[in-house]
């Protein structure tokens, strides 16, 4: 079961503290519930990845290795030309700036950056997934990411990947005799293909398919957070007084946890509550509706690649996050994963389908609580002066990792 980062009523009853002015108790004029807000949300507090029960390998670092090759490995697509990489660009912290994400063709949501993900109960910006794992399948499954199929896949690994792949989950079938290209999400022939198979057969390929996904996944747990000047800052003699940071920024984070209440749901050490919030962001037009979180709630539910799903390695009793999930219902309605700001500033556009073009018009966004295209939006408008926006964005610059 994984941890909760930060205790998260207790970050709301501060930040509304905070918001309402709390008297300052050091010489600094910081209070001890803004030194205490800003250290919670270095690096030096980030616990261990959590463990992974789902996936029993994990933490094998020949999964590891394994999982590399396949993130790189175009070949696992419809077209031979799109692999993980083509949107998770390493140089772009895994992702690849454009408002929304281009694989054999166009998605409807932008690419999310990879690091610190692990430490997430659910992915994707509508939770629709509960591990890396389970996460690590979908786009290759997807018609506009990568394109494929399951038994083109499984082929794939028989074929480049016997090796490796029986070192870390044992001996592969004979797949000679199924069809070359099937799936369930597949294209019509191959989606046929896959119901004329027997029960058997579509167990075995499922298996070699999920465990594409657990090393993948043990990939994508080895890439965490980059360090910060705002990491460098808090563990330095100087905080929490400028020097590092200058005064600017430094008064752009006391907004970050006080009257700006930015830290609600950007909080924790990755600057996000991993949690899903309606904050009134448009819809762009030519999109399908998009309820977020109220569908994603029903997907993850609903996946066979789940943590109480028959190719999860976990116990019943270790998928607390997914048994205890509150069900879908309009509350949910384009409610959205709060991104990590770790980095931010520097992967524009902004929003699940990249709707705002820089930190100035986010800023501006969260000042204003627009109303939300449907659902209800949680924002309400915020008292900040030209000034005062400008210092919140500058603390944001303050994220972006040192080179």
């Amino acid at each position: 079961m994984r941890k909760v980062l930060f205790a998260l009523p207790l970050v709301a009853a501060t930040a509304a503290a905070l918001a309402a002015g709390v008297p300052a108790t050091s010489g600094t004029g910081w209070s001890e519930e803004e030194i205490a807000l800003a250290r919670s949300l270095s690096l030096e507090a980030l616990p261990p990845v959590p463990d992974e029960p789902s996936n029993r390998v994990a933490d094998d670092p020949r999964a590891v290795a394994l999982g590399r090759a396949l993130f790189f490995d175009a070949r696992f697509s419809s077209t031979g030309d799109v692999a993980c990489v083509t949107c998770h660009l390493p140089e772009r912290q895994f992702q690849d700036d454009r408002p929304l994400g281009r694989g054999v063709g166009q998605t409807g949501r932008r690419t999310m950056p990879i690091a610190g993900t692990a430490h997430s109960p659910f992915l994707f910006w509508d939770g629709r997934k509960d591990s890396l794992w389970a996460q690590a399948l979908g786009p290759l499954e997807s018609p506009v990411e990568h394109g494929g199929d399951r038994t083109q896949y499984a082929r794939l690994i028989a074929e480049h990947y016997r090796k490796d792949y029986e070192a870390v989950f044992g001996s592969l079938p004979d797949f000679a005799a199924l069809p070359a290209n099937a799936g369930p999400n597949a294209a019509p022939k191959a989606a046929a293909a896959w119901t004329t198979m027997e029960d058997e057969d579509r167990n075995t390929v499922n298996v070699v398919f999920a465990n594409i996904g657990k090393a993948i996944a043990a990939f994508e747990r080895t890439i965490a957070p980059s360090e910060t000047r705002f990491d460098t800052w808090v563990a330095s003699a100087e905080f929490p007084a400028p020097g590092l940071l200058s005064e600017e920024e430094v008064a752009g984070l006391r907004l970050f946890i006080g009257k700006g209440q930015c830290i609600t749901c950007h909080n924790g050490p990755l600057f996000t509550d991993n949690h899903f919030h309606n904050t009134g962001v448009p819809a762009v037009l030519g999109l399908p509706q998009d309820k977020g979180r109220e569908s994603g709630a029903r997907l993850v539910r609903e996946d066979i690649f789940n943590c109480l799903g028959p190719y999860s390695d976990a116990e019943p009793d270790q998928c607390s996050e997914l048994r205890f999930m509150a069900p879908e219902d309009h509350s949910m309605r384009r409610a959205f994963k709060t991104p990590s700001l770790r980095g931010a500033a520097s992967r524009r556009p902004y929003m699940h389908a990249g709707q705002i073009q820089n930190l100035t018009q986010v800023i501006a966004h969260y000042v204003a609580a627009p109303k939300a295209p449907a659902g209800h939006s949680e924002l309400r408008p915020l008292d900040m002066d030209e000034q005062d926006r400008r210092n919140l964005e500058a603390f944001l610059l303050s994220l972006d990792e040192v080179r």
